[in-house]
């Protein structure tokens, strides 16, 4: 049987009940109420535990068949009220452009001194975006950033010709994702020290965007799954028809 800590275990019995799916409401009361609670002991060096502000996030279970290039989901999102991180982005364009992203607040933006930049190993970001006039030459980071999910791709949103949007976007918080090889979708929406209201919103907001991008191909139950958790803490069900 696999190790639970003495917080978890506490986090459990905080969640005992009936196992029936709860809205969305009730899910997100749930998480704050367990990200609430304390281990109550130090740790053995003597050293006081310090209270955390969990990410809390949503990890949806597709019935979508993952090997099929048609079924396949990836995108990009902002929640109305953001993931409660900021983010380091860089811009692939050149000439005006390049300071007008970096006015915007990108990291560092330009064209083959950046693209030089990564090939020789500076990979200090989170987000790559580019003007499409620039895919020719970003190409070939494929190797570096593709193992790294930085790679830009139009499906992602990290492709466009506002660059400057796509910037102000990506570092507030807009969040990429894609479905992994099991069909399930995982997204941020916010963090325990969020108001439970708007944790709440990010949470409908993103299923509402999964059920608006439902492939054609994609038959019976889509939904078939959407689970709750915030960092290392039990997960809870949520009932959402779809």
């Amino acid at each position: 049987m696999a190790y639970r800590s003495v917080l978890y275990r506490k986090q459990l019995a905080a969640i005992e009940g009936p196992a029936e799916p709860l809205t969305i409401e009730a899910g997100v009361a749930k998480i704050k109420q367990m990200t609430a609670i304390r281990a109550d002991r130090n740790y053995k060096n003597g050293r006081k535990r310090k209270s955390k502000d969990y990410t809390v996030e949503l990890v949806v279970h597709l019935g979508i068949d993952a090997k099929q290039a048609d079924q396949a989901l990836r995108g990009a999102i902002s929640l109305p009220k953001g993931i409660g991180k900021s983010r380091t982005v860089i811009a692939f364009c050149d000439g005006a452009l390049a300071e007008q992203a970096k006015a915007a607040g990108a990291v560092d933006a330009g064209a083959e001194e950046l693209i030089e930049r990564i090939q020789k190993g500076w990979t200090e970001f989170d987000v790559a975006i580019a003007h499409p006039s620039m895919m020719g030459k970003v190409g070939k980071l494929g190797r570096v950033l593709g193992p790294q999910g930085k790679m830009p791709t139009p499906k992602a949103g990290t492709v466009t010709p506002d660059i400057v949007t796509g910037v102000k976007e990506f570092a507030a918080g807009r969040i990429e994702f894609r479905n992994d090889d099991g069909g399930n979708i995982h997204l941020p929406v916010g963090k325990s020290s969020f108001d439970a209201a708007d944790l709440a919103l990010n949470v409908d907001a993103a299923i509402k965007h999964l059920l608006r991008i439902k492939p054609a191909s994609a038959k019976g139950h889509y939904l078939k799954r959407v689970s709750l958790s915030a960092t290392h803490t039990p997960s809870v069900t949520l009932a959402f028809a779809g």
